[in-house]
């Protein structure tokens, strides 16, 4: 069974006193190695604080798990690619250390170079809604309109609760077909997986299925 370094980073020292996220990061990793086959010999958690955090001496457990990886030759393993970095200049400079990265939600397939390209479509997209964001705030203050709405919690929640709805429905559609392959034979989340794609039945983003994604909707059920 190949080994895995994962890698678990929260931004605030309040999400590491509470853990706020590593838990969640903690279950998703957890999860991509068993169906995928790996055995996870470390663990290693950063909490950041401040600004400039993406400078690499101020992520000494990253270093660490860099050192660890290469050690055993091994992969590192993140639940989402922006647990590494939100920078494409922080994440390609770590390509430059030699040591292979998987990230959790995209699946094992990914090589550096398309992790690179994740890395500034993500980037690239911040950086328009941030544009946008306040394109949008200074055309309603020049209208008169008055900011910090109060009804705009209950406008987000709304949004959150329709995407919810949507995924629940895209899981409730697909979890036939999966318990179709587990009577067929299908005993992994890997397995599962394979039957899936062999199907043509795309994930509900049209990519193709991996362990995770599988995971995912069967948490959703």
């Amino acid at each position: 069974m190949q080994q895995l370094i994962t890698y678990i980073r929260v931004s605030t020292s309040g999400q590491g006193r509470s853990g706020l996220g590593i838990e969640a990061q903690r279950h998703t990793l957890a999860q991509f190695a068993q169906g995928e086959g790996f055995e996870v010999a470390r663990e290693f958690v950063e909490v950041e604080t401040g600004k400039g955090a993406d400078a690499l001496d101020r992520r000494p457990q990253l270093k660490a798990a860099l050192a660890a990886a290469r050690k055993l030759r091994c992969h590192v393993a993140v639940a989402k690619l922006d647990r590494l970095s939100r920078d494409v200049h922080f994440v390609s400079g770590l390509m430059a250390h030699k040591v292979p990265f998987l990230v959790a939600e995209l699946g094992p397939d990914v090589d550096p170079f398309v992790l690179h390209l994740f890395a500034a479509l993500a980037e690239k997209e911040r950086a328009l809604i941030s544009t946008r964001t306040r394109q949008a705030l200074s055309a309603a203050k020049a209208r008169g309109v008055s900011l910090g709405n109060p009804r705009l919690h209950v406008a987000r929640k709304s949004a959150v609760e329709a995407v919810k709805t949507e995924a629940d429905r895209y899981a409730a559609n697909v979890l036939p077909v999966i318990r179709e392959a587990q009577k067929a034979g299908a005993r992994t989340l890997r397995e599962i997986a394979e039957a899936l794609n062999a199907r043509g039945i795309a994930t509900a983003r049209g990519g193709q299925w991996h362990a995770q994604s599988v995971a995912n909707i069967l948490e959703r059920a």
